[in-house]
């Protein structure tokens, strides 16, 4: 079994740093009205963050395979909170937006549904806990934010 480490150090008040085996750091932080110097991203950001690049590597990875002819690709994650402490994501909406000319849906449906049922590690910790549901869309090359 392959062991994974991360080193978490207090900076000031409620801001850390981070890092794990990869040895980049990361900053986390939160709000002045919590104590926080608002001076990096907030752990539960984190986890979005880290669903998106976990999926988003994998569908990727897959397209470049089938030497799909994408352009660009962004993944946007929207996160619902509970009311109440502890205040976890009931439900997660992830939105592929590919950008590209000559897109075959059926190759985009594959990978997507390959990462979120098999390979995202990230999305299979989350799925016991956490509704999660996807949608995608394509857009032309042209159509590529500046």
């Amino acid at each position: 079994m392959a062991q994974k480490n991360a080193i978490v150090k207090n900076i000031q008040g409620i801001t850390f740093a981070a890092h794990a085996d990869s040895n980049h750091w990361v900053m986390m932080d939160g709000p002045a009205d919590f104590g926080g110097s608002n001076a990096g991203t907030r752990p539960k950001e984190l986890l979005l963050i880290a669903l998106g690049g976990c999926t988003g590597s994998d569908v990727a990875s897959m397209l470049h395979k089938r030497r799909a002819p994408l352009t660009a690709f962004e993944i946007r994650l929207t996160g619902n909170e509970s009311e109440e402490h502890p205040k976890v994501f009931t439900d997660i909406h992830i939105e592929y937006i590919f950008y590209g000319d000559g897109l075959e849906p059926a190759d985009i449906e594959h990978a997507i549904e390959l990462s979120t049922t098999k390979y995202c590690s990230v999305s299979a910790m989350l799925k016991n806990s956490v509704k999660i549901t996807h949608s995608y869309r394509i857009e032309p090359a042209s159509a590529v934010p500046k």
